[in-house]
């Protein structure tokens, strides 16, 4: 069957916080060499207001920097974002993971239920952005986010948004034990991450299709580590240093499914920064 396709929205500003540390440009080359040995890579709890965050969760702090750090990319405020004409969609496989072991262990003893829930990371991402426009949640590796880019385009196209926010965090360190005993192992290490597109209407295609057998090819988790759903987002921050004016493509896998996700032209609002 023919891979669908619709009109490719444009990235215009991509933001990535990982364990290897801020940006693209920190991503390292080979990342089972960089880890040296080690299984996990976390991020220390962003530095964000104590007050406002007094009970939010390291994920949901991961979140909330991510949206600024992609501001930042963009060049704009949290006013631009505000509102009825932007979109969140957000993806994950494993954020709510701790906050539901604490909850059930009973450890800590004040965490509020709600914070257990895949929607605390969006919550209060869009309380901080004061978003109310469409809003989505997919759970799974890589192939959900890669769905969640595909719905922003039909949003866009449709005229539902004016913008769209494609949110990922993955976070591991309060699970490792449980990480670890996973068989077969991942790949590389397991590197938290949280990373943030903001896309706007484009031009030419956007294809998405979900390929049968083989590998996932063409993915950079080599590169990357295991970054599950936080995969496709720093895939496509890395590509903004390198993929020039062609088309931009991602590959992902998650539990035996291979999707690939390709723009027929760049993807991004600007020319590529030198590598």
């Amino acid at each position: 069957m023919p891979a669908p396709a619709m009109r490719a929205p444009r990235i215009r500003a991509v933001g990535l916080l990982s364990g290897w540390g801020r940006g693209a440009a920190a991503l390292p080359l080979d990342a089972s060499r960089a880890a040296a040995g080690r299984s996990m890579l976390a991020v220390e709890r962003p530095a964000l207001d104590p007050e406002r965050f007094r009970r939010s969760r390291r994920e949901c702090l991961m979140g909330v920097a991510a949206v600024s750090a992609m501001l930042e990319d963009a060049g704009l405020g949290p006013e631009a974002i505000a509102g009825e004409r932007t979109a969140l969609l957000f993806s994950t496989a494993a954020a709510y993971a701790p906050s539901n072991r604490e909850f059930i262990e009973a450890r800590g003893g004040s965490m509020y239920f709600p914070y257990t829930a895949v929607a605390a990371v969006p919550a209060e991402v869009a309380i901080e952005f004061e978003l109310t426009g469409p809003y989505e949640i997919l759970v799974g590796g890589s192939p959900a986010t890669m769905r969640s880019i595909v719905r922003a385009a039909a949003l866009l196209e449709a005229g539902a948004c004016d913008r769209t926010l494609v949110l990922a965090v993955e976070v591991f360190e309060e699970c490792a034990d449980l990480f670890e005993s996973v068989r077969p192992p991942f790949e590389g290490p397991l590197v938290e991450a949280a990373a943030c597109l903001l896309l706007e209407p484009g031009e030419g295609v956007l294809t998405f299709e979900r390929l049968r057998g083989g590998k996932d090819g063409g993915g950079v988790r080599s590169r990357l580590g295991e970054m599950l759903a936080c995969e496709p987002l720093a895939a496509l921050a890395l590509a903004r240093e390198t993929a020039g004016e062609g088309p931009v493509q991602v590959n992902g896998s998650w539990r035996g499914e291979i999707t690939r996700l390709q723009w027929s032209g760049s993807p991004y609002r600007t020319r590529p920064r030198a590598a």
